[in-house]
């Protein structure tokens, strides 16, 4: 169950790691989604109260649409349990319950347990922000399997996101043509930065005119309410809900506005609530480089050829990137590796520990030997591919997901920071000592917002939950993405007695889908209510020599 994440070079060396956003406090809405405070009227009860009375209409999935990212329709469950789909309708402004209406697209598979031991249902969301959970879900489900002894499990495309409204900004050859001219880690001059303002200016300008109606209704809050409202309409007087990555956001939020509707619930590689977009981002570079780190330390244990210990390793990738930067590697058919891609494919690989023996083999065939006149670097060219290079083009046949656009749009609506070029620059030095490889990059795609269009929410989120029952942190002392010290401030956060954290020892980013020990307890809470001891560890099992 690989959480969700960009993996473009491009998108992600602009938005990278930035897995999680913020979104500020606002007045919740009271019970049944009458809104708290200011304004409300009888008739605007009236017409909220119609998206509180529908019946959700269930049936067999479709194929996942182009915006979604394509494919085959889901096949049904080994115990033959078919995927059921249906549109949710809600507000499009959430302030405005009269106005015009959204469909929320949502997928689920009903339990497989006795009716009598069933506790509802259990949302999931698989982070992002911009990922699809009618397309994931079903890939993702065996990961799972256990739940639905007792749940029915449900995940849905969020507003702005796949069907549900989907983000449009720029066709994808469009996109991909204007970002190959663009060095997203600015280091040669103030043409290279002005390319990129100018590239980021351009695409928000395309996000307005294509999809201007709903890029101020994609945020977190709005999401969270969303959520609400599917508990409602799912028949649930509590929501079970279990998050990753960005959807721990989405959790600690809805805890937030929503204390008292708060059932079992589960938060896997947990963001940092505490952080503005530009200290995520340095967290992020300090993140991924440990990670790289106990890589190159892997490497060395391996007696791998990149280096004779961490420091030469770490050394030799810096000054590869920066040369293949100044010199990209051409191919026959047309590819090009320069040092966005190579800081692509090693970022995605840190992702997950059983992905380094390929970044290893990839690496070995460029650090160290004269890659231009020996033709070396086709197998990264190979994994840069893999990644579905610039995906602002989707899935397989030209299929075009709209993942990066929402990302981009959920991101900016969320995040009121709006650097400008010279801020960047005088916290580079700041970036590059907590990370000479990945620093840059991410200081850079602090830019993200620049010339969006919808000003942002506030500088990071509010989760306070007091009267929330507990809810499971589990935070990963390897975590690239989402740094394991978040897990303690989102605890702090939530309030006493409500952020209970489990610790795993390991790498990647989550624990879920990696450890048995984390498995164990986080099913053990959302099917028995039954909490880890407090200060719960659970240890990874050492890669494989030789592997």
């Amino acid at each position: 169950m690989p959480p969700i994440r960009a993996t473009s070079a491009a998108v992600l060396l602009s938005t990278a790691a930035l897995l999680s956003c913020s979104v500020a406090a606002c007045s919740p809405p009271a019970r049944d989604g009458s809104q708290a405070g200011g304004g409300g009227t009888a008739a605007a009860g009236q017409d909220e109260n119609r998206f509180w009375k529908q019946s959700l209409d269930w049936k067999d999935c479709p194929a996942p649409s182009p915006a979604q990212g394509g494919g085959e329709a889901p096949v049904p469950l080994p115990d033959g349990t078919r995927w059921q789909c249906t549109t949710m309708q809600a507000p499009l402004d959430w302030n405005d319950p009269s106005g015009e209406s959204m469909g929320i697209e949502l997928i689920r598979a009903r339990s497989s347990g006795a009716a009598d031991d069933r506790i509802g249902s259990l949302l999931l969301n698989f982070g992002g922000p911009g990922t699809s959970g009618v397309a994931r879900l079903p890939v993702f489900a065996p990961a799972y399997e256990k739940l639905r002894s007792r749940y029915d499990l449900v995940s849905f495309d969020p507003r702005g996101v796949g069907d549900s409204r989907g983000v449009r900004c720029l066709d994808a050859a469009t996109t991909v043509r204007l970002a190959d001219a663009v060095d997203f880690a600015p280091d040669d001059g103030d043409d290279e930065s002005d390319a990129l303002v100018e590239f980021l200016r351009e695409t928000a300008a395309a996000c307005e005119r294509n999809s201007g109606d709903v890029l101020p209704h994609v945020g977190t809050t709005e999401a969270a309410r969303d959520l609400d409202l599917m508990r409602h309409v799912l028949g649930d007087e509590k929501l079970h809900y279990f998050g990753v990555s960005y959807g721990t956001q989405l959790g600690g939020v809805y805890a937030h506005l929503f204390p008292e509707h708060v059932g079992r619930a589960a938060l896997d590689a947990v963001i940092d609530p505490t952080q503005n977009l530009m200290e995520q981002a340095l967290g992020q570079a300090g993140g991924f480089q440990l990670a790289f780190e106990h890589f190159a330390a892997w490497c060395v244990e391996q007696g791998c050829t990149l280096g004779d210990s961490v420091e030469e390793i770490v050394d030799a990738v810096v000054k590869l990137e920066a040369d293949l930067d100044d010199a990209p590697l051409s191919f026959p058919d047309g590819g090009e590796l320069g040092g966005d891609e190579l800081i692509a494919v090693i970022t995605d690989f840190l992702y997950a520990q059983g992905n380094w023996p390929a970044l290893l083999v990839g690496l070995e065939d460029l650090v160290g030997q004269d890659a231009a006149a020996t033709g070396n670097g086709a197998i990264m060219m190979d994994l840069a591919e893999s990644l579905e290079r610039h995906r602002f083009v989707g899935g397989a046949d030209g299929d075009e997901s709209n993942e990066s656009d929402a990302l981009r749009a959920v991101t900016c609506a969320d995040f009121n920071g709006r650097y400008t070029v010279a801020e960047v620059e005088e916290k580079l030095p700041e970036f590059v000592e907590a990370s000479p490889l990945f620093g840059p990059a991410l200081a850079w795609a602090t830019l993200f917002c620049d010339g969006w269009p919808v000003p942002g929410e506030a500088e990071h989120p509010e989760v306070s939950a007091p009267g929330a029952p507990p809810i499971l942190l589990v935070g990963n002392t390897g975590d690239p993405a989402t740094p394991y010290e978040g897990t303690a401030r989102m605890a702090e956060q939530l309030g006493e007695g409500v952020g209970h954290e489990l610790t795993y020892r390991g790498e990647g980013h989550g624990a879920y889908d990696g450890s048995a020990c984390v498995r164990n307890a986080v099913d053990a809470y959302l099917l028995d209510g039954k909490l880890p001891g407090s200060g719960a560890v659970c240890e990874a099992e050492p890669l494989p020599e030789g592997k």
